[in-house]
């Protein structure tokens, strides 16, 4: 379950001319995302980290512009355009993420070769209450989504890069509240204040780039992120309060604190996300993350480039020892539990060439992420990813757009020592799910998104599999498919 991002995962304002996304519904302003799509619900927060001061305009609000993503049905009857003058905006959107295998699976463990779909849809609602009711700087921003499906690659043994990201956490009912938050811009931007249902990947460690892809370990975060079930997730939230500050029209810092519930990814409490009380909050994660957002050159290419910190006081189970400081997988007691755990990260895009003509996110983009976590709490110690995406090469389809992305897990060792204790052992099914001790995988995506018509977008979808689930005793695995989106209004 994602992450973005994900997914409406993931995460408004977005991006421009656009092409669709992600399964993030998202929001559209003119900024300087390289590669933007159109998007649809939930993608605001990492738009607006994304957006320079001056990169939209404050003059008729001080709040930042209300998602306004291309859409099927842009403005029937004039209605979208009342709302949207009175302050309010209101999104519905579907997204269907469809993978197949085409290689067999590894014989002998139960596995198969099959194939899924997974899907959303999702309505955001958004509320700029300086327009509507005169509070200077105040907005409001609520998600909710409906999910189906779960990733192919379960099937042939992936238990970590899940080949579709939009699937779980979404409590198998037809309405779950994802976010519901107000926020307060002031001083032009400079401080921006939010609190309420957030989750914590969608301000922080996040791009809205990432949902051009469908991989879970792209979209909408990189995967290792959400490990350490502290940092929140999309589509859960946790009570939570963020404060981001731009010391310049470039830069930023942000923090916040997330207090973390107990089985939030679980049916029993946040099957619905409509459970608030604190019964089982048990620790806070506290995240810090700094950006630079430079415009390069005449052609004015975009980048972004972020570096973080989550230090957490939720307990975690030790991978390896319990409670004696024995391996738990030997002796059979309770895990050591760690009131602590801690992840850092780099991230960053930047456009190299520009496609002049084609729109203002038509170039090409690279993509890099670096994410650490604890190995002593977390099973992805290390991941780190690398792709392109290159949109409006094509001068009679300015909207399209084709992109590949790379990225390598490295497991924790000390989960490597338990899993391979418990194979000595004869365990027939290991730590995490896996058939074998796990050690690093790798999953190489490629895609190309089309623009089909106003508000929808199709992308055919090829993944590869190395080392599956990082472990080296499954067939390497392939799948095709597709990602569409369609912003319904």
């Amino acid at each position: 379950m994602s992450l973005p991002r994900i997914s409406i995962k993931a995460l408004g304002v977005v991006t421009t001319a656009l092409a669709t996304f992600s399964a993030i519904p998202a929001a559209q302003a003119q900024s300087p995302l390289a590669g933007g799509a159109p998007n649809g619900t939930g993608l605001a927060p990492a738009v607006r980290v994304s957006s320079p001061i001056g990169t939209y305009n404050l003059q008729n609000s001080s709040v930042p512009p209300l998602p306004h993503p291309e859409a099927i049905f842009d403005d029937p009857w004039g209605w979208n355009t009342w709302l949207r003058e009175h302050g309010v905006a209101i999104l519905l959107d579907t997204t269907n993420e469809f993978a197949g295998a085409i290689t067999s699976p590894t014989k002998g463990l139960g596995l198969r070769q099959g194939s899924s779909n997974a899907g959303q849809y999702g309505f955001e609602n958004d509320i700029d209450w300086e327009k509507l009711a005169g509070i200077r700087g105040f907005s409001t921003h609520a998600v909710f989504v409906g999910r189906y499906g779960i990733p192919a690659s379960r099937m042939f043994g992936d238990n970590l890069n899940p080949s579709q990201e939009i699937y779980g956490g979404g409590g198998n009912v037809v309405v779950h509240l994802v976010y519901i938050y107000g926020e307060e811009t002031l001083f032009n931007g400079h401080l921006d204040i939010a609190a309420g249902r957030i989750p914590l990947l969608t301000d922080f460690s996040s791009n809205p780039l990432y949902c051009n892809f469908m991989n879970n370990a792209f979209c909408g975060n990189p995967k290792a992120s959400s490990d350490n079930t502290s940092h929140s997730s999309y589509p859960d939230s946790n009570w939570a309060a963020r404060v981001r500050v731009r010391p310049s029209q470039y830069t930023y810092i942000q923090a916040g604190v997330y207090f973390n519930t107990m089985g939030i990814y679980g049916v029993k409490q946040m099957r619905t996300g409509f459970k608030w009380n604190g019964a089982d909050i048990n620790g806070e994660a506290a995240p810090v993350e700094a950006g630079w957002e430079p415009i390069f050159g005449k052609d004015k290419l975009p980048g972004h480039y972020k570096i973080g910190g989550i230090v957490d006081t939720a307990p975690h189970p030790d991978v390896l020892y319990d409670i004696n400081d024995n391996y738990w997988a030997v002796t059979g007691q309770a895990r050591k539990v760690h009131n602590n755990s801690w992840s850092a990260y780099a991230l960053a895009d930047q456009m190299i060439m520009r496609h002049k003509g084609n729109g203002p996110d038509a170039g090409i983009t690279l993509l890099g992420v670096f994410y650490n976590n604890s190995p002593v709490t977390q099973t992805r110690e290390r991941q780190y990813s690398i792709g392109v995406l290159d949109r409006g090469f094509w001068k009679s389809r300015p909207l399209d757009a084709w992109g590949v992305n790379f990225s390598y897990i490295q497991v924790s060792k000390k989960v490597k020592t338990a899993q391979e204790i418990q194979q000595s052992l004869g365990y027939q099914t290991l730590l995490n799910g896996s058939f074998f001790p796990q050690t690093n995988g790798m999953v190489i995506e490629a895609m190309y998104q089309i623009r089909v018509w106003r508000g929808i977008t199709f992308a055919p979808d090829f993944q590869y599999f190395i080392r599956p689930g990082a472990q080296q005793g499954l067939k390497d695995a392939a799948t095709l498919g597709f990602k569409s989106h369609i912003e319904i209004f």
